[in-house]
């Protein structure tokens, strides 16, 4: 017996928001005649797709597989370009919502290609934009990464004081409630700064 396969995956908060939550893929897939959908989401950093990759070993000859966009397949045009040769060796039928039917023809094949080489641009150019936003804010001296600091400038600068007075780490931590390895790490970084400034 043939079956209707539907995949919805989300990997980022934002992908959640704009339009391509796993609710509105699901229901498009739905309305696309799906009758069961596989539905996981995973962050950008992790490409293990373990509902994916059962859905992958589940497909039978005859069999549709149904997703929203091309890009739902992969992160990568190679990785995406070999799963659907796979799937097209196998005899699956592949349909993408926003392109139609992935036919294993020159043409369908190019237009598949296409379509997963622009998903990894996007994605790419995405990165680099997010990259050069962090570099311009670093250069402003915009925290952007890590845990925001706990204890303002002035409250580090007043510990490095009671420190220069002849106070232990240990008074000092007791005094202001700066952690003797934050003291010492802010100590470190002073005495580099004014070796700099020489």
């Amino acid at each position: 017996m043939r079956m209707i396969y539907g995949y919805a995956r989300v990997s980022t908060v934002k992908q959640m928001k704009n339009g391509n939550s796993l609710e509105e893929q699901e229901k498009a897939l739905r309305e696309a005649g799906a009758e069961k959908i596989i539905s996981e989401s995973y962050t950008g950093t992790k490409m293990e797709r373990p509902e994916f990759t059962a859905l992958l070993d589940e497909l039978k000859p005859g069999d549709k597989l149904i997703v929203t966009k091309l890009d739902r397949f992969a992160r990568t045009a190679v990785e995406g370009g070999a799963i659907v040769a796979d799937l097209h060796k196998r005899g699956v039928i592949i349909h993408i919502l926003n392109m139609g039917t992935a036919d294993n023809t020159p043409m369908g094949n190019l237009m598949v290609h296409i379509l997963l080489a622009f998903a990894e641009f996007e994605r790419d150019m995405i990165v680099e934009r997010t990259q050069g936003g962090k570099a311009s804010a670093r250069e402003k001296g915009i925290r952007v990464d890590g845990r925001p600091k706990k204890f303002s400038r002035a409250q580090v600068e007043h510990a490095m004081q009671l420190l220069d007075e002849g106070n232990s780490y240990t008074e000092v931590e007791r005094m202001t409630g700066i952690s003797k390895s934050t003291l010492i790490r802010a100590k470190r970084e002073l005495k580099a700064q004014e070796q700099g400034n020489e």
